[in-house]
């Protein structure tokens, strides 16, 4: 694979590279520093900063894609909304994307895709999500077609996710215990790369206002680091947590994804028009794939994913310097990590959605941003982003560090 790996590692004109990748803090729905503060905020904060960071004059960006699960008014208008109070102009495009878990990912690969195509040569790949504000009954239909419910795998496609994760856990025969270490070892990284600054790089902090619930005096705040992560967290201390979605089942809060609210961006271009405009490269955007998988097992997306986006290019899964693949819960990236024979100390060193949270638009986008700050603090490469998505799916794509 030493050719491939080389080819990977190459420098074209025609590259998409990497100009920033940027994220909010990761805080906790309903609770954390975002509860107050609406998608479209976050999402001008954080593309306000990426195009900056980039040197990048806004006049020069051509379309925005937006990844959001949960859209407020249809997505598109709080997206457009975001992009020109975020000082970029009114000749900018957007356009929202929904592919779930993917979305923020999805929305890269969009804007990646149009460079390629010569259709671009500078866009912004984002994603973002309040949970606090979007998720839960207000983001339910109320009905589906009888008639496509009669498909059985249409109607797994409704199966809740913890019961998905349950499934995973008893098909694959994935232990409480092992859940439980997994989902400890994940906070207890998070919160070692916290203390040691390790985010700091990647963190764009964001001031908002923030309501007393006991006052409902509203202050002015500066939000500038996860607040999900918590200290101490032990396989033992989560093995006391009761399951939440089954009686005698094996997940729970503890070790799976929080809800959260987040943003994050990533300013792509085509590598000839950054030189000629002398403006920062931190990376490449290489190759992404995506894939089916059995609705009621969605979890099981990245051990099928990955493979597809190294076969495409010919790269190997020992090339791979370290991967982010999303701890949407603990069962699912157990069982992911396994199958794929990955070594542990090689995914997700810095902690995972597990300790500092998922908001479901924005996680693509954001663990570009945390792959990039890992590469420059490690001195690594090529990377791999991966996850699964929800209705049976999963998404993974290869990056290279230029730091």
């Amino acid at each position: 694979m030493a050719n491939a790996k080389t080819n990977v590692l190459a420098k074209h004109d025609n590259d998409v590279v990497i100009l920033a990748a940027v994220r909010t803090a990761m805080t906790k729905g309903r609770k954390g520093g975002f509860k107050d503060t609406r998608p479209e905020e976050l999402l001008s904060g954080v593309l306000r900063a990426a195009y900056t960071r980039a040197r990048v004059n806004p006049d020069l960006i051509e379309d925005i894609a937006v990844g959001n699960v949960l859209p407020p008014g249809g997505g598109a208008s709080a997206a457009r909304m975001a992009a020109l109070h975020a000082g970029i102009p009114n000749t900018a495009a957007v356009n929202t994307v929904n592919r779930q878990c993917s979305s923020g990912l999805s929305a890269v690969n969009q804007i990646a895709n149009e460079i390629l195509a010569g259709q671009i040569g500078i866009g912004i790949g984002a994603g973002v999500e309040s949970m606090t504000f979007g998720w839960g009954t207000v983001s339910l239909p109320d009905g589906w077609s009888p008639s496509v419910l009669a498909n059985q795998e249409s109607e797994d496609c409704l199966i809740p996710m913890g019961i998905t994760s349950e499934n995973v856990a008893a098909e694959f025969g994935i232990s409480r215990e092992t859940q439980d270490k997994f989902a400890a070892e994940s906070f207890q990284k998070a919160a070692a790369a916290q203390k040691a600054g390790r985010f700091k790089d990647e963190i764009v902090p964001l001031k908002v206002k923030v309501v007393d619930p006991k006052t409902e005096n509203a202050i002015e705040v500066v939000v500038d680091a996860d607040d999900g992560i918590r200290d101490g967290v032990t396989a033992e201390s989560l093995s006391k947590l009761k399951p939440s979605f089954k009686k005698d089942g094996s997940t729970h809060a503890g070790n799976a994804s929080q809800i959260s609210d987040g943003a994050a961006a990533v300013v792509l271009a085509r590598r000839s028009v950054a030189k000629r405009l002398g403006l920062p490269i931190v990376g490449k955007y290489v190759a992404a794939a995506v894939v089916g998988v059995p609705p009621r097992i969605m979890g099981v997306g990245p051990a099928y994913a990955i493979p597809k986006v190294l076969e495409k290019t010919g790269l190997s899964k020992d090339d791979v310097d370290f991967y982010e693949i999303n701890e949407a819960f603990a069962s699912q990236a157990v069982y992911s990590i396994n199958k794929l024979g990955i070594p542990y100390g090689k995914v997700n060193v810095n902690g995972g959605a597990i300790a500092f949270g998922h908001p479901l638009g924005c996680t693509g986008a954001r663990q570009i941003a945390t792959g990039l700050n890992i590469a420059k603090q490690r001195s690594e490469r090529i990377f791999v982003t991966s996850m699964c998505i929800g209705s049976g799916m999963g998404m993974a794509a290869v990056f290279v560090s230029e730091h």
